[in-house]
């Protein structure tokens, strides 16, 4: 698939640069990232699915011209795993001053695209700054904590997709909402519902977590915001069936954008978060 470019030159430019670790002895300016060699950068794009062949040619331009190509055939995902492997950590155990630079240096390229490196655990993720929020890295990081695994997945996909699949990363954001539910209900040992879906789910969870609006020991304006977060989750489900990748789409469905997925990333985040935080609450008050 082709069309307008994912990342702009500069980009291509800097990750080739840091990838093979600039021009060899005798190159002017400033160099990034870790040498490799041509044997060494083969098996680097291999480890990223990406097929590269340097032969008798130069490495640097070998390799800026096959993330030149992944880059206008927009593949999205190849391009992820060489972008965060040229920051692995790993490559940089005894030069941890060249990984800083490496990874400024990325960030300071990547950020007008809309785009940054941040540390997940041992690992740097690249990461769309448009879709991620506080909220949603609340979720990541109380998921993570929790040994949530499928709701750890489910945020990641969902802002990892906003930008270049938007239909993939409303699904996503709904299943995040979805798994949540799942795992609380799991964690109180009560049963799921007999539906399944985003709504049931949400009800369920909300009932256990005494969250329902129907509480009569809450004030009008707490009720009104339980009442919505329902409201919320029905919304996330309709426009899963609607625009999301999950279900089939006819020609007349309008194609969901960017700005649309992230309305229900961070609307399926709120909802999340909401749950995770007062179940951990519930559990220091039984404690």
């Amino acid at each position: 698939m082709t069309g307008q470019p994912l990342f702009s030159p500069q980009v291509i430019n800097a990750v080739a640069e840091v990838v093979t670790g600039g021009s060899g002895t005798g190159s002017v300016g400033k160099r990034y990232g870790t040498y490799r060699s041509g044997p060494r950068l083969e098996t680097f794009f291999g480890s990223c699915n990406v097929e590269l062949h340097i032969g008798s040619g130069s490495r640097v331009p070998t390799v800026r011209s096959a993330l030149t190509t992944l880059n206008q055939q927009r593949e999205f995902e190849k391009l992820r795993r060489v972008i965060e492997g040229a920051v692995d950590p790993r490559d940089y155990a005894e030069r941890s001053d060249a990984h800083g630079e490496a990874l400024d240096y990325l960030n300071a390229m990547l950020g007008p695209d809309g785009y940054e490196l941040r540390q997940s655990g041992a690992r740097y993720r690249l990461e769309s700054i448009s879709a991620s929020s506080v909220m949603t890295r609340a979720v990541e990081q109380h998921a993570a904590a929790l040994d949530y695994d499928s709701v750890q997945r489910d945020t990641e996909r969902a802002i990892e997709q906003a930008e270049t699949d938007p239909e993939g990363a409303i699904t996503a954001a709904c299943s995040m909402v979805e798994s949540v539910c799942r795992c609380l209900l799991n964690e109180m040992n009560e049963p799921l519902p007999t539906k399944k879906d985003i709504s049931h789910l949400v009800a369920e969870a909300q009932k256990h977590l005494s969250l329902s609006p129907s509480r009569a020991d809450v004030t009008p304006d707490i009720k009104q915001i339980l009442g919505g977060l329902s409201n919320v989750a029905s919304g996330i489900g309709a426009l899963r069936t609607h625009a999301g990748s999950a279900h089939g789409r006819d020609k007349a469905t309008p194609r969901a954008d960017g700005r649309t997925a992230r309305l229900a990333i961070h609307a399926a985040s709120t909802i999340a978060l909401f749950f995770i935080e007062t179940w951990r609450a519930s559990r220091v008050v039984s404690s």
